[in-house]
């Protein structure tokens, strides 16, 4: 299993974290999904690619920046 911690500096509220968490939760693949808010990231941890990651992100409002 995979975890990567993606940076998306869009984030900036509890409404950015559902609106991402929402959006990669029923993916298939999707072990966990978390934002920090604080941080401005994503972690998600499963077997999922990192374009499928990019494309849910954007699909709630948000741009991924970076990957770590």
């Amino acid at each position: 299993m995979t975890t990567r911690t993606y940076s998306v500096p869009g984030i900036s509220c509890g409404h950015c974290k559902n609106a991402i968490e929402g959006e990669l939760a029923p993916l298939d693949g999707v072990e966990s999904a978390l934002v920090d808010i604080d941080a401005k990231t994503v972690t998600v941890t499963g077997e999922i690619t990192e374009a499928d990651v990019r494309a849910a992100v954007d699909e709630a409002g948000y741009e991924v920046d970076s990957v770590n």
